[in-house]
This record gives C-alpha cells, structure tokens and sequence, in this order.
C-alpha cells in the first residue's frame, strides 16, 4: 500500500503539525519502502480530542450496532487479507505464507470474536436487588507493538469499539503502514468519525504524549516491561487505568512421558516463529537429565532446517540486540549447537536459528527476554526442580508442557506461575484470555476477558 503522509483524526487524512518523518525499512534488504509523518503532542491532542468529541453518541450506540460495525470491520479486513499480508512482509521482513496465516488470519479471527461478543455480551445484569451496569471506560489511549502490528491493534480496538470506548491509537513506528490500512478499514467499515483516530510517531513523543493525556482514561499497551514501568507511573500519577502486555521467558516443560521428539521439534518450532519476536516464545526448554543429550540433539537438527525459511529481526538494532546475547551467552559458559551470532546473510537483519545447551537457571539468556531466534536448553533432576526453573524468572506470560498422559500435563500446568499454559501442543484459541502474572503484565487481552478491560462497573440499588 502507499503510505499516506497524514493522521486518520475525525474520520479524515489530516497533515501533521510537524514536517518531521519516520522512513519505513524494509528488513529484509534494508530499503525504505515508504515514510510516515511523526506525530507530536499537538497531534495527539487534537486526536483525543475528537475521540472525547465521538464519545458520547458511540457509548449511546446499542451494542448490536456496534456489533454490526466490528462485522463490517473483519469483512473488509477478510477482503483486504492479501494487501495485509503483503505490507506486513514488506515492513516487518516475515515470510509472506506466515504473514498469510498469522499476521493477516489472526487479527481477522479476533475482530470477529468482538463482533459476536459485542452482540452477547451481558451489559446490563441483576445481582439480589441491585441492578450492575457495564459501562465504556471512555477514552482509551492504544499503544501497540511491531512484533504482530495488526494483532495487537485488533487485540485492544477491537474490544474498546465493542465497549463502546472511543480510541487514539498510536503503533509502532517500525510497522506504521499497516496500522494506516486498519484506517483505511475502519473508514470503509463506516465506524463514525471520531471512535477510531490514528497517531504514526515516536514512542518518546507521540507514546508518551498519549499516555499522560488528561482526556485519555485507560492506556492499553504492549512492549517491554521498561516502558509498560514507565507507562504505570505517568498513569498512576494521574489515577488512570491501565492495561499492560509486556515481556515474557516462558518455560517449555518436558516431563519424562512425553513424546519427546514431538515436544523438541513443535517447541524449536515456537522459538523460530516469527523469528522469535514473540513475547509468549517458549524461549527456555526444560528437558529431565536423562533425556537432555538427545533433545539437545533433536534440537540442533530441527533448528538447522529453520536456516533459509525464517525472516529477519524489524531492525539494525534488535539485531545486534540479539547479537549481544548470543555472545554473553557464549561468555557465561553455555554451549552453542546450532546457529551463533554471525550474520547468516550479508544483507538484511538476519539472525541464525540459535540452539545453546549446558545452559543454567541463573544464566542471561535464561533469565533476560532475547527477542530473537534464540533456543536455551535445561536439565532438570525431578518436577520440583523443573517447576522451581520454570517458575524462576520475573515473568509470567505463557508456557507449555507435554507430558504422556493430559491429565499430568495438567497437573504440572496448574502450578506454573504464568498466564498461559499450552498443553500438549494446544492450539491458540482467539476467546481466550491472554496475559501475565508479575512482570509480564497487568490485565488480559482476548474474549470476554479482554472486552472487560473497557469496561467500568455501576450498580443501581432497589
């Protein structure tokens, strides 16, 4: 798509106030593939503005209509699947078949789940002689990450819209330019002018600017758990709701019954999607001792076969990000079976599918969110050591375990200190709730869960 070179504010394409732009790469042969104007505050402003403008006739509107425009939403979307996947293969580097299945179904999936929930969802109940209403929280200031760029857009719009919020979205400034097609989208959609407005910037500008707006009742963000800090203060100082996806270490626990290759291969598998830039990445792989040699082994094969089919890291930067851990894990005395920090290519951000082995609980690249291809292998001795391990981090996102029987896995499950747990390989299911225990977050995404972030409570007592 040709980026456009205004804000989405008010229901049209609008200039900037400043002339300053963000030029968008392409990862794969580092080309700029289009610019994007840099918001400032007064954009922001005037974006929020509008959205506490639209508030009062949106929050009005009955959830059927609303449901009627989340529909319309996912049916442009679906229509507009292939240009989604196109620009976030242009922008964000992942191979195109991926973008197909994940970047472009996913947000299409999720956008209808809240078109249905908006139409079902009780607003309005009786609790003894009382009557409890679930009112928009208002204006929500969105901030959302490049990693999946228009996942995590649906992932908090989609929900507020259904709330009955009015929303000022500010995206990554690595991925802008598919944020600008969701626009163009809601436009078609014919959500009215105002609901939905869209500022392209600078975390440090345009991010902050939202997140201590005084018009802006919730900040809904996902990113790195330094900057979800930052973001709890400025709001708190302001007693302003947030809602907080950030970092995550998650565990791949493989009991003994498990079918081993099966849980190796489908685990590398997780660590090499996206090109590791996923915060639930089952990033550290717990093996018993017994079978570490051979999953070790396993692990190298499957990760070698990943050499050509995996895309590049957003930028130069995360690239030597991952670079760096990859020598520190080297440093601290972990085994390198596959992959290591040399570029594979001599053009594009590309990091090697990366296997270390002889890793330790206490290590960096087993305590610290890499963000790239990047595989760590443990032993433990029994389940209490594997739990200890699994739960040794300061964060909590997501996890799995495969274990011979469900019901063991199950077991194991229920005594992770995380928020999401696959059992067995469990497929992603779009009505579930999503999100971490202690540094990896703050509130849930998805489902009902999700929708009841942008929702505030008033009772009626008879």
């Amino acid at each position: 798509m040709k980026a456009h070179d205004g804000m989405y504010i008010d229901g049209t394409w609008r200039p900037a106030v400043g002339r300053d732009t963000i030029e968008v790469v392409n990862p794969v042969d580092e080309q700029v593939i289009g610019r994007v104007p840099a918001g400032t505050a007064e954009d922001v402003d005037t974006a929020v503005r509008a959205a506490r403008a639209a508030l009062p006739a949106w929050s009005a509107t009955p959830p059927a209509e609303r449901a009627a425009r989340l529909a319309a939403l996912r049916d442009v979307l679906v229509a507009r699947k292939d240009e989604i996947a196109e620009t976030v293969t242009a922008e964000l580097g992942s191979p195109l078949k991926f973008s197909e299945n994940v970047h472009a179904a996913v947000p299409i999936a999720v956008a209808g789940s809240y078109a249905e929930l908006a139409a079902t969802h009780a607003f309005e109940e009786k609790v003894g002689n009382s009557t409890v209403l679930h009112e928009p929280i208002g204006v929500v200031g969105a901030i959302t990450p490049w990693n999946y760029p228009l996942h995590q857009i649906v992932a908090k719009v989609a929900p507020a819209l259904a709330a009955g919020c009015t929303v000022v979205l500010k995206p990554a400034e690595d991925a802008p330019l598919v944020a600008q097609l969701f626009a163009e989208a809601v436009h078609e959609a014919g959500v009215p002018a105002g609901v939905f407005n869209l500022v392209t910037g600078r975390g440090p500008v345009a991010g902050q600017a939202l997140a201590e707006h005084p018009g802006v009742d919730l900040v809904s963000f996902t990113g790195s758990t330094a900057v979800g800090r930052q973001i709890a203060v400025t709001a708190g100082a302001a007693i302003k709701k947030v809602a907080l996806e950030l970092g995550g270490k998650s565990a791949n626990v493989i009991l003994p019954s498990a079918d081993l290759a099966k849980a190796v291969n489908v685990g590398v598998a997780n660590v090499m999607s996206n090109s590791g830039q996923t915060c639930s990445a089952w990033t550290r792989m717990l093996v018993h001792r017994d079978q570490y040699d051979e999953a070790v082994a396993l692990a190298a094969t499957a990760a070698a076969k990943y050499g050509d089919r995996i895309g590049p890291v957003v930028n130069a930067k995360q690239q030597a990000r991952v670079r760096s851990y990859i020598e520190k894990g080297v440093a601290e005395g972990a085994r390198l079976v596959a992959g290591g920090a040399e570029s594979p290519r001599e053009q594009g951000y590309f990091i090697a599918p990366t296997v270390f082995a002889d890793v330790t609980p206490e290590m960096t690249i087993a305590q610290e969110e890499i963000f790239g291809p990047v595989l760590s292998i443990l032993s433990y001795d029994d389940e209490d050591d594997a739990l200890r391990i699994a739960n040794g981090t300061v964060y909590g996102l997501a996890g799995a375990v495969w274990a011979g029987e469900e019901a063991e896995a199950v077991a194991f499950a229920r005594r992770m200190d995380t928020g999401q747990v696959d059992i067995n390989g469990g497929r992603f299911n779009p009505l579930a709730p999503f999100g971490g225990y202690k540094q990896s977050g703050v509130g849930r995404e998805l489902g009902a869960h999700g929708l009841a972030e942008y929702l505030q409570t008033k009772s009626l007592q008879f």
